[in-house]
């Protein structure tokens, strides 16, 4: 049976949503300080840096933020097609989405224990890496809509947050969501200024493992809830 959603809000997804947010922040704060100033989970920053180095400011980087973005959507587009024609349970599709994510980081984190300062074109490399990962991130988590939780879109949130006075649920889904993007990018410049630049990605590594870990346990109970026929169905 499907989930509604009430289940999914009172239900295991939205800790999955917690744990990714986290990771957006550790994986945007080693982005920002180790890559040249360019963020790969949160695009709106991107479009202001490409805005200001198409203007010239040394502040912006047109190369860097047009990969960022390039590397987002082709991450999106992929994690589009996530069960498209099966309709999976919500767990498993995340389940399968942050495997990837995993993958994807953990080749920026050894990559960047090798090279703590990585020169430009290995920089544009880690970038595409790290922005396919939170592209797929940010598309999977917009099809589940488990919750008023977004694990990036901190201006439409705050925006609802303050709009929506009355509203006590969703106001505490999206405090959480601030906050807690909040602790990520503090966690991520504390490890990497304190341990070392690839520290935060290995820490988003191991949370993204466990929530694919976390995702693909609250789906099995529903696959094994289906009728043999039903699991077979094309």
């Amino acid at each position: 049976m499907r989930e509604g959603p009430e289940s999914d809000e009172r239900g295991p997804l939205p800790i999955l949503l917690v744990a990714l947010t986290v990771v957006a922040g550790l994986v945007d704060s080693v982005c920002y300080l180790a890559l040249g100033q360019v963020f790969v989970a949160n695009m709106t920053g991107n479009v202001i840096f490409l805005g200001l180095g198409l203007a010239g400011s040394p502040e912006g980087s047109v190369s860097r933020s047009l990969v960022a973005i390039a590397a987002f959507g082709l991450g999106a587009a992929a994690a589009g097609r996530l069960g498209t024609r099966r309709a999976p349970h919500h767990g498993l599709v995340l389940a399968v989405a942050t495997l990837c994510e995993a993958v994807l980081t953990v080749a920026v984190a050894v990559l960047m224990t090798v090279h703590p300062v990585p020169a430009e074109p290995l920089r544009h490399v880690l970038i595409v890496l790290l922005g396919l990962a939170m592209g797929a991130q940010n598309a999977v988590v917009l099809r589940v809509k488990a919750v008023d939780l977004k694990t990036t879109l901190v201006t439409s949130t705050m925006t609802s947050l303050f709009a929506e006075v009355l509203n006590p649920w969703k106001r505490g889904w999206r405090t959480a969501s601030v906050l807690i993007l909040l602790l990520g990018a503090f966690l991520g410049g504390v490890l990497l200024r304190h341990v070392s630049p690839a520290t935060p990605l290995w820490t988003a590594a191991a949370l993204m493992l466990l929530c694919a870990a976390y995702g693909y346990a609250i789906a099995r109970p529903s696959d094994a809830a289906r009728p043999p026929d039903a699991a077979r169905r094309p």
